[in-house]
C-alpha cells in the first residue's frame, strides 16, 4: 500500500466495483420466523404442538375473510344522515370495482348504516340502490328516530359500534365489515383490499379508513421516508462537524467519509452476493458499521499524524503507522466477530443474519482503513505537498486542552489504582444486578405521537405524521374484534385424568373466570369460548339420546356433567364425531385431553398481563391434586415462552463470547506482546461494560424485547474495541522500551484521543436515531450510545488502573522491539 499506492488504489476500485454489484442481489424480505424445531424443548411450544396433532381440523373452515372499513366523525356525528349515506355509496362504490366483485363473498358488505337503511326502504330485502333512495328521501331528523329505533331493537347494531356506546342516537365512530372469499386466488384478493385502501382514502375527509396491510404498508414507506429525511442529514452534519473539529482537514474528512461510505457499501454487497437475509432493519448494521468505521479512520489518521515528524515524508509514517495500528485494528475486528457471530446459536433468522452482517460490516472496514483510505491519504498529500500545502497535523489528544485532562486520568491509575478498581467492581456489580428488574415485552410497539417540535422542524427535517398507528391504537380502544374468529385465538389444553368427575365443572369454573377478567370478545355474533361444555351443551340440543345421557350425569342440574364423562364423551363422539374431535381428543379407546379455545379482545401490547391471568384461569381448571394439568398455548403464551428461552440463551451467550475473546485475546497478546496475562487484562473490562449497558437500561426503562437482548451481546463487540486499542498501544510502547507510566500516557493521550474523537462522532450519530418516534428504534440507540459511552470510559478510566497493578504483580513483561523494516521515502 505504502510503495505501490496507486497499484493498491486501482486494485480496490476494481474489487469493490465487484463487492457492490451485490447490492442489488441482498433480499430484503421478512425474517421474523424461528426455526421449527428451535423450541421443541418449551413446555408451551410442546402443548401447542400436542393440540395441532390431537385435535382434528376438518375441510370445512369458513373460506372467508372479514374486512372493516371505520369511520370516525372525532368532531361529529358518525350516525348522522350525511355519514350513512356516504357509508352506502362507499359500498357501492366497492360493489362496482370488478376485482371487488370478484373477491367479495356471498355474506357481502354490512354495516349500521345497512340497518337504519332497510328501515327507511321498509323492507329488509331492500337492494343498495333501494337503500340509498329510501335514506335520501328521509329527513335528517326522521333518519335520527330510525338510528334510535335501530339501537333499541336490533342487537346486530353494536357489532358495528364503539364497545362503549350507550345506545344514543350520536356517536364519533363506526364500521362496516366487508366479507371477502379466500378461495380466490392471490392477486385477486389483494387487489380487492387495495380497492378498500384506496377509496376508504379518497373519502379520508369523511372519516373513512381501513387498515389492512396496503395502510400499514402505506406507513412502513412513509415512516422509512420520513426517518431518512430526519436522522440521515442530522447525523452526517453531526459526524462532518465532529470530524472536521478533531481533525481540523477538509481533505481527511473527505477521505475518512469516502471509508465509511465504501465500508457499508461492501457491507451490503457481500450480503448480496453471499444471499444472508438484511430485512427491514438493515438500518442497525450500517448504522453500527458507519461508527466503527469512523472510529477505524480516527486511529489511522492520528497513529500517521503521531508518526510523522517535522522531517520526513509521507510514506515511511504511513507504513509505521498502519503497520502498528493494523494489530489493533486485526484484533478489534477478531474480537467483535466473536461477539457478533455468537448470535448464530440464536434460534431466529432474524437476529443470526444481524450477526453475520455486523461482522461482514466490520470485516470490510478493515479492509477498507487498511488500503484505500492510507493510500488516498498519500496520494492526496503527496500531490498537495507537491505544490507547497504543508500537511503535518497535529494529532488528535495532543491539544493544550484535551491533553491535561486524559494525563490526570494516568495520574489517578498511577495513586489510586485499587481504588478505581475496587469501586469500578462495585458498581459494575450492581449494574449487573439491575438484569432481573428489567421488563420483558416481544416487541415494543409505536403509538404513531410524534413530539410537537419535531412537526415544526425546518424542511424536509420535520416531521410529517402518519395517521395509521394512531387509527390502528384507537380502534384497539374503541372496538372489540369484528368477529370471534378475528379475534386473537388463545387455547388451554387440558391434559391428565379428563375422565375424573368434576372435570367438565372446573373446564367450566375456570372459563368464567377468564370471562369475569373482561378478556373474551362479546357482541360479534359468534361464540367467544369453544370447550367440551359448549359443544355438550350444543349437541345436546339436538340430539336426544345425548341430552339424556348429560341429564343422568347432571347432578346438580346446572347442565354440565360431573359424573361418568366417559360415558358423556362416548355419547358425544356417537352423536357427533367431528365436534367432538375438535374438543376432545382420544386415541384407542382413551381418553386423552381437553380443549379450550378462547377468543380474546386482547393485543400484544398487554399479552405479559393476558398470559398471567389465562395461567390463573388454566390453574382452576386443573384443579388441585386432581391429576390434570392445564397449559396456555396460544400465540401470546409461547411467545412470552419464546422471549424467556431468548434472554436465557443471551446470558449463555454472552457467557461463550466473553470466554471466546479473552482466551483469544491471550493467545493473540502471547504471540505478539509476549504476554498472554496482558491480553486477560484486556478482556476483562467487558464484563464492566455489561454490567454498565445493563444499569443504563434500568435506569432508562428500556425492556427487554427480541431486539435488545440481541443488543446485549453486541454491546460486547463493542465494548471490547477501545480496551484493544488502549492495550494495544501500551504493550507497543512498552515494547519500545517506555517505563509503565510513560507508556500509559502514550496510550490514553495518543490512542485515548482518538478514541474520544471516535465516541463523540459515533453517539452523536447513533443518537440521532433516538429521534426517530419509534420505541423500538429508540431503545436501540439509547443502548448503543450506553455502551459505545461507557466503554470508552472504561478504556481510559479503569483499564490504565489494571494496566498498572499487571506491571507491578504480573510475573512477565511484554518483548521487545524487533528490527524494524525499511520502507521506500518519498
Amino acid at each position: 500500500m505504502t510503495e505501490h499506492t496507486r497499484l493498491t488504489l486501482l486494485a480496490m476500485v476494481l474489487l469493490s466495483a465487484v463487492v457492490v454489484a451485490g447490492v442489488p442481489m441482498v433480499d430484503t424480505g421478512s425474517q421474523a420466523s424461528a426455526d421449527a424445531d428451535a423450541f421443541d424443548h418449551l413446555d408451551r411450544v410442546q402443548t401447542s404442538q400436542t393440540i395441532q396433532e390431537q385435535f382434528a381440523r376438518t375441510d370445512d373452515t369458513p373460506n372467508r375473510t372479514v374486512e372493516p372499513v371505520y369511520v370516525q366523525r372525532e368532531d361529529g356525528n358518525a350516525l348522522s344522515k350525511q355519514s350513512l349515506l356516504a357509508g352506502l355509496r362507499y359500498q357501492q362504490t366497492i360493489r362496482e370495482n370488478a376485482t371487488v366483485a370478484r373477491a367479495l363473498h356471498e355474506d357481502g358488505i354490512h354495516g349500521f348504516s345497512n340497518l337504519v337503511a332497510v328501515r327507511a326502504a321498509g323492507t329488509p330485502n331492500a337492494t343498495l340502490s333501494e337503500q340509498i333512495d329510501a335514506l335520501e328521501a328521509t329527513s335528517s331528523s326522521d333518519v335520527e328516530a330510525l338510528v334510535e329505533r335501530t339501537l333499541a331493537e336490533d342487537p346486530r347494531a353494536a357489532r358495528y359500534l364503539p364497545a362503549d356506546h350507550d345506545a344514543s342516537a350520536t356517536a364519533t365512530d363506526r364500521r362496516m365489515l366487508v366479507t371477502l372469499d379466500t378461495s380466490v386466488s392471490e392477486p385477486t384478493l389483494d387487489n380487492a383490499t387495495a380497492a378498500l385502501y384506496q377509496q376508504a382514502t379518497e373519502r379520508a375527509e369523511s372519516g373513512f379508513f381501513v387498515l389492512n396491510s396496503h395502510a400499514w404498508n402505506a406507513y412502513s414507506s412513509h415512516f422509512f421516508g420520513e426517518m431518512l429525511e430526519l436522522v440521515v442529514p442530522v447525523a452526517l452534519a453531526f459526524i462532518v462537524v465532529v470530524l472536521g473539529f478533531a481533525y481540523r482537514d477538509l481533505v481527511d474528512v473527505v477521505v475518512g467519509m469516502v471509508g465509511v461510505t465504501l465500508s457499508v457499501l461492501w457491507m451490503i454487497g457481500l450480503l448480496g452476493w453471499l444471499g444472508v437475509a438484511a430485512g427491514a432493519i438493515t438500518v442497525i448494521p450500517v448504522v453500527l458499521i458507519a461508527g466503527l468505521s469512523i472510529d477505524f479512520g480516527f486511529h489511522v489518521f492520528n497513529r500517521y499524524r503521531e508518526h510523522r515528524t517535522d522531517d520526513e515524508g509521507i510514506r515511511a509514517p504511513m507504513h509505521r503507522s498502519v503497520t502498528r495500528i493494523a494489530t489493533a485494528l486485526v484484533l478489534v475486528t477478531v474480537t467483535a466477530a466473536i461477539g457478533f457471530l455468537a448470535n448464530l446459536s440464536s434460534p431466529l433468522p432474524l437476529i443470526r443474519n444481524l450477526g453475520v452482517s455486523i461482522t461482514l460490516g466490520v470485516a470490510s472496514a478493515l479492509v477498507i482503513f487498511l488500503t484505500v483510505v492510507p493510500a488516498l491519504k498519500i496520494g492526496i498529500d503527496g500531490l498537495l505537498e507537491h505544490v507547497g500545502v504543508d500537511r503535518r497535523k497535529a494529532p488528535l489528544g495532543h491539544g493544550r486542552f484535551l491533553k491535561p485532562v486524559l494525563g490526570r486520568l494516568v495520574t489517578l491509575a498511577r495513586r489510586g489504582a485499587p481504588v478505581v478498581l475496587v469501586v469500578a467492581v462495585l458498581v459494575g456489580a450492581v449494574g449487573g444486578a439491575a438484569w432481573v428488574g428489567l421488563d420483558e415485552e416481544s416487541y415494543q410497539q409505536s403509538d404513531g405521537d410524534v413530539a410537537e417540535w419535531k412537526q415544526q422542524l425546518p424542511g424536509p427535517l420535520g416531521w410529517e405524521t402518519h395517521p395509521v398507528a394512531a387509527r390502528s391504537d384507537h380502534v384497539e380502544d374503541v372496538y372489540q374484534p369484528a368477529s370471534a374468529d378475528a379475534a386473537f385465538q388463545e387455547p388451554i389444553l387440558v391434559e391428565g385424568d379428563v375422565t375424573s368427575d368434576g372435570t367438565l365443572d372446573a373446564v367450566q369454573r375456570g372459563v368464567e373466570d377468564v370471562r369475569d377478567r373482561d378478556l373474551l370478545v362479546d357482541g360479534t355474533g359468534s361464540p367467544a369460548v369453544t370447550s367440551p361444555v359448549t359443544v355438550v351443551q350444543a349437541v345436546a340440543a339436538r340430539d336426544d339420546d345425548l341430552a339424556a345421557v348429560v341429564a343422568e350425569t347432571d347432578t346438580d342440574d346446572d347442565g354440565i356433567p360431573d359424573r361418568d364423562l366417559e360415558r358423556v364423551y362416548d355419547a358425544l363422539y356417537e352423536a357427533d364425531s367431528d365436534l367432538a374431535s375438535r374438543v376432545v381428543a382420544r386415541e384407542d379407546g382413551e381418553y386423552q385431553s381437553l380443549l379450550v379455545s378462547l377468543s380474546l379482545d386482547a393485543d400484544y401490547a398487554n399479552a405479559d398481563a393476558v398470559v398471567a391471568d389465562l395461567d390463573e384461569s388454566a390453574a382452576i381448571m386443573a384443579g388441585d391434586g386432581s391429576g390434570r394439568t392445564a397449559t396456555v398455548a396460544g400465540s401470546f403464551a409461547v411467545n412470552e415462552a419464546i422471549l424467556g428461552a431468548i434472554v436465557d440463551g443471551i446470558l449463555t451467550t454472552m457467557a461463550v463470547a466473553l470466554a471466546a475473546i479473552a482466551l483469544t485475546l491471550a493467545g493473540v497478546f502471547r504471540y505478539m506482546h509476549g504476554s498472554a496475562t496482558l491480553g486477560l487484562v484486556v478482556a476483562v473490562p467487558i464484563a464492566l461494560v455489561l454490567g454498565l449497558v445493563v444499569g443504563g437500561m434500568y435506569l432508562l426503562s428500556i425492556p427487554l424485547t427480541l431486539l435488545t437482548a440481541l443488543l446485549m451481546s453486541l454491546v460486547i463487540g463493542l465494548g471490547i474495541d477501545y480496551n484493544i486499542h488502549v492495550g494495544d498501544r501500551y504493550a507497543d510502547e512498552r515494547r519500545e522500551g517506555a517505563g509503565t507510566y510513560e507508556a500509559l500516557e502514550a496510550a490514553v493521550t495518543g490512542t485515548g484521543g482518538a478514541l474520544l474523537g471516535s465516541t463523540l462522532t459515533s453517539v452523536g450519530a447513533l443518537a440521532t436515531i433516538t429521534l426517530v418516534p419509534h420505541p423500538q428504534l429508540q431503545s436501540f440507540g439509547a443502548i448503543v450510545v450506553v455502551a459505545l459511552t461507557t466503554a470508552f470510559a472504561v478504556s481510559v478510566l479503569v483499564l490504565p488502573s489494571l494496566l498498572v497493578l499487571w506491571s507491578r504483580y504480573a510475573p512477565g513483561t511484554v518483548t521487545t522491539e524487533p528490527t524494524p523494516t525499511g520502507v521506500a521515502q518519498d
